[in-house]
């Protein structure tokens, strides 16, 4: 897979590495004419190991194994596949195996749970498949994968858990460092780092790795997290040393803010365990661990803190401390600390990383010291500073979203929430004391804010200018496997802003704001789950975050609001309308990755969820919850909204139940389900007029969206919703829940035009409103000059990004053969739209769905990957017909298959694999 190396600068830019990677996922050329390489033999490619390429410290005892099929002839399938693992990487090239050979077996499957011999720790696993193509003829040329196992087994490591006090107020970050001897050749060596707050990891001087804010953030007193690296390059003959800086992260809090994390149980000073195993060409095996021969010392980092900033003093700077011949007779020794939790798990997934970096745009001088730069677009991340100055120079650097009239840095929006003790720690603010050593470059190591502007002041002046500063865009890693262009530069910009605000808010956890909070609000990411899986690859990440929702779930299945939490969101916010993550997000990795482990791991704690509200509310409805959150004006009932997202809930573990076997929970969540159902319409659906509630948007689209509505009643719903749209003057009236429903029960229902409408609106309120007024991100609140509720970088509402997918591309998964094995096609050509291309990456490959209108009517392009096949229905206005290859499309062809719903107002159709162009007239 081609990994992204830059993200959203620009819409442009976007959809240039979305075209790259479509091309190398998808085992095909996609370009945008939607034609494609016929490849004469299918070959497998993209070969991932826990959706990862070629991984280190695999822990699972049965990893999994994937592969796409190169292929882009019409009709592509994999009729067989045999697969080979082995420890030695010839042998397996070869097609021998010494730990598992699956033998020939006709299947489709390219997604398997590893069935071989038991995995060793600390081995390097050699892996091959086989394909054959439509055609029954095999592959050419072997395709080698690898993955690495860790430890394995907490029994393994040999390291002890060192730190340098018990001090949880002792403010300046710790170093560390052992300096060590090798006498033999090194064939491999890895360091393997557990830690209980942040580290950064060097050898011989060198920093290890590209990652930012490792390990990731979990329950720390349940679940630690371990990093593995290769760091064979880095150590040479003869003398080598280690050295480790430790950051405080969400361990040891110490800004004080309104959710207590610095009342956190597991709060204690920073500690790590290290084993650097370190494999000679002969064969033996030595392993430098941390024990108490380590010294420490305190380090230039003077204060970090992931919620506000880092101050930095470079007087204080000890040249050279991680290598070899540094002197550390002043250092002291480190002492022994217990073991942050009983589980110690790899970090298996996508890490952060500073992924781009963005000049400033501009730069403006107030004064002798104070300089204002603006980035140009709000990111999530941190800023750079190069700047020469006298020793004891301190520059702060203060860091938000908007500016004062005046033209200094505004924070008022987002440190509504701080809790300061004292001024020693200010809201977002680096402080960066300068050492007088020439030009100096300063950027924070275990912190990051949301923020367009940076105002820096110092107490001397200083010499700025444009190219001073640089911000770097820091998030998940997760590569984009999705583009969406239109014809409407509005449109456009709409998805590259939910785009940006949903990596903004991606830190190895989904979180609401980049700043204010930076808090896994449950809401939030089952809203935004669709927009980003169909945009990226994040099922790693959502996997680690169920664990930590796993963590944090009560014996009696209530689940917290926020997740991770130190105890904060038990008892508000965290109703079915929020905490419904636990059963829908692993839902949607099952539809679009067609992966049952996640619903599996996470089978038991829906049960005991939804078990819980059982209980609560025998009648079938619930309160319990924080409703439609945020309204434009009109604010429904939350025993509706509550209600309807806990039948979701309980539809969710039905369907979970039937796709594990589990019969008898499926009968019994059916029913139950069935039960909420009356409730919800015997209490607030009129039958003879159609209408919820008091028919407010929100009121009718969530049951329609969630499947609440009599099959008989839907049509008159729905027109009741787009007559209420239309009163409203195709604008939203909705908060955060009815965000979610309002475009898709509209579209769904036949008004697709109604909802375009709304999406596309530049008035207020409209997500094109934000545009218009200079947005690069979501915000929090619908007007831009609210009071409160005004992050500037909020994901909440940002449905609409997957909308684009379902609605305009009419991509969607399909639930009898998720995973895209079979893709669900109804595009909806909307009035107003001359041109819509979209293009999802799928497990399968690139799925495009693109059309234009034309003096002679309207051509779409349609690819459906190789293994896959799709149902389209095309919408045929007036009576017109559809044509492939200018030829009437009415009867079935060998990769056509005419179904026999077709009608004259909509064409129905079986496709193989490849690509269609067909025209409407």
């Amino acid at each position: 897979m081609i990994r992204q190396t830059s993200v959203v600068g620009s819409v442009a830019s976007f959809v240039q590495i979305s075209i790259s990677i479509a091309c190398v996922i998808g085992g095909m050329t996609v370009p945008a004419s939607g034609q494609q390489t016929a490849d004469p033999i299918a070959r497998p490619t993209d070969l991932h190991c826990e959706y990862l390429t070629n991984p280190l410290g695999v822990d699972a005892a049965r990893p999994r194994l994937s592969w796409r099929l190169a292929d882009g002839r019409r009709g592509a399938r994999q009729t067989a596949y045999q697969l080979y693992v082995g420890t030695d990487s010839l042998a397996v090239s070869q097609g021998k195996a010494d730990q598992w050979n699956t033998d020939k077996i006709t299947a489709a499957q390219t997604l398997l749970t590893y069935a071989g011999k038991p995995l060793k720790p600390f081995t390097k696993y050699y892996w091959r498949v086989d394909t054959w193509d439509k055609d029954g003829k095999k592959n050419q040329a072997a395709v080698l994968s690898r993955f690495e196992t860790g430890m394995m087994s907490d029994r393994n490591w040999q390291g002890a858990w060192i730190s340098d006090s018990r001090d949880v107020a002792t403010k300046p970050a710790p170093y560390f460092r052992k300096a060590f001897q090798t006498t033999k050749k090194v064939r491999s060596a890895r360091a393997y780092i557990a830690v209980a707050g942040l580290y950064e990891l060097y050898i011989n001087g060198q920093k290890i790795g590209n990652h930012r804010l490792d390990p990731m953030y979990t329950r720390f007193d349940r679940r630690t997290l371990y990093v593995t690296h290769d760091v064979t390059a880095q150590l040479q003959s003869g003398k080598n040393a280690i050295g480790v800086l430790l950051g405080n992260g969400w361990y040891n809090h110490q800004s004080t803010a309104v959710w207590y994390f610095h009342e956190a149980p597991w709060r204690n000073r920073p500690a790590f365990c290290l084993d650097l195993r370190i494999t000679y060409d002969d064969g033996s095996v030595e392993t430098i661990r941390s024990d108490k021969d380590w010294k420490t010392a305190l380090s230039p980092l003077v204060f970090n803190s992931i919620y506000t900033a880092e101050h930095y003093d470079a007087r204080q700077e000890q040249a050279n401390w991680n290598k070899a011949d540094f002197d550390d007779a002043k250092w002291k020794e480190v002492i022994y600390r217990a073991t942050p939790s009983e589980n110690i798990v790899a970090q298996v997934m996508h890490p952060i990383r500073a992924v781009e970096q963005i000049s400033a745009k501009s730069v403006k001088k107030l004064n002798d010291t104070t300089y204002v730069f603006d980035l140009g677009r709000n990111i999530s991340g941190v800023s750079q500073i190069n700047v020469k100055g006298n020793a004891g120079t301190t520059l702060r650097l203060k860091h938000g979203e908007r500016l004062y009239d005046n033209g200094h840095v505004d924070l008022s929006n987002i440190d509504v929430h701080y809790r300061p003790t004292d001024k020693s720690d200010p809201f977002q603010t680096d402080i960066f004391i300068l050492g007088g050593r020439g030009e100096e470059t300063f950027m924070p190591r275990f912190n990051y804010k949301g923020f367009q502007y940076v105002e820096v002041t110092s107490s001397k002046p200083v010499e700025l200018t444009q190219a001073s500063l640089t911000g770097h865009f820091m998030h998940s890693d997760v590569p984009p496997v999705g583009r969406v262009q239109t014809s409407n530069p509005t449109i456009d910009k709409i998805w590259q802003a939910t785009n940006n605000a949903y990596l903004s808010n991606l830190f190895g956890y989904p979180t609401d704001c980049p700043q204010r909070e930076k808090n896994g609000w449950t809401g939030d990411a089952h809203i935004a789950v669709e927009t980003g899986l169909y945009n990226f690859d994040g099922i790693t990440v959502y996997e680690k975050w169920l664990a930590d929702h796993r963590d944090e779930q009560q014996p009696n299945g209530v689940l917290p609001s926020i997740i991770p939490t130190s105890g904060w969101g038990y008892e508000w916010g965290n109703g079915p309308d929020w905490t419904s993550t636990i059963a829908i997000i692993p839902w949607n990795i099952y539809l679009f990755y067609g992966d049952t482990k996640l619903l599996a791991d996470c089978y038991d704690n829906i049960k005991r969820y939804v078990d819980h509200i059982n209980e609560q509310s025998p009648s079938g409805l619930t309160s319990w919850g924080l409703g439609d959150w945020v309204p434009v004006k009109s604010k429904s009932p939350v025993e509706l909204t509550s209600s309807a997202y806990y039948f979701t809930d309980v539809s969710i573990l039905a369907k979970a139940a039937k796709v594990l076997g589990k019969q008898a929970d499926h009968a019994y969540y059916t029913a139950l389900a069935s039960k909420i159902k009356a409730a919800v319409n015997s209490k607030y659906l009129n039958k003879e007029t159609g209408v919820y509630g008091s028919g407010l948007q929100t009121e009718l689209s969530v049951p329609l969206m969630w499947g609440l509505v009599p099959e008989e009643l839907k049509a008159k719903v729905a027109a009741n919703l787009a007559k209420r749209v239309e009163a409203d003057n195709n604008h939203l009236d909705v908060g955060l829940l009815g965000t979610k429903a309002i475009l898709n029960a509209l579209s769904e229902n036949g008004y697709g035009d109604v909802a375009y409408k709304m999406a596309s609106q530049e008035t207020f309120p409209s997500w094109g409103w934000w545009i218009v007024n200079g947005a690069t991100t979501l915000y929090e609140n619908w007007p831009i000059d609210a009071k409160s509720d005004i992050s500037m970088n909020h994901i909440m509402f940002g449905e609409i990004g997957a909308w684009l997918y379902k609605a305009l591309g009419g991509i969607k998964p399909d639930p009898e053969q998720p995973g895209f094995k079979n893709v669900l096609l109804q595009p909806i050509f909307v009035s107003g739209l001359n041109r819509a291309d979209v293009t999802h990456n799928g497990p399968y490959g690139a799925i495009r769905s693109a059309w234009q209108r034309n003096a002679d009517g309207l051509a779409y392009d349609v690819t459906v990957p190789p293994n896959s096949t799709a149902t389209l229905v095309l919408p045929l206005a007036n009576g017109a017909n559809v044509y492939e290859n200018n030829k009437p499309l009415t009867v079935s062809s060998p990769e056509i298959h005419l179904l026999e719903s077709t009608t004259r107002q909509s064409g129905q159709y079986r496709l193989q694999a490849g690509t269609y162009r067909f025209t409407i007239k």
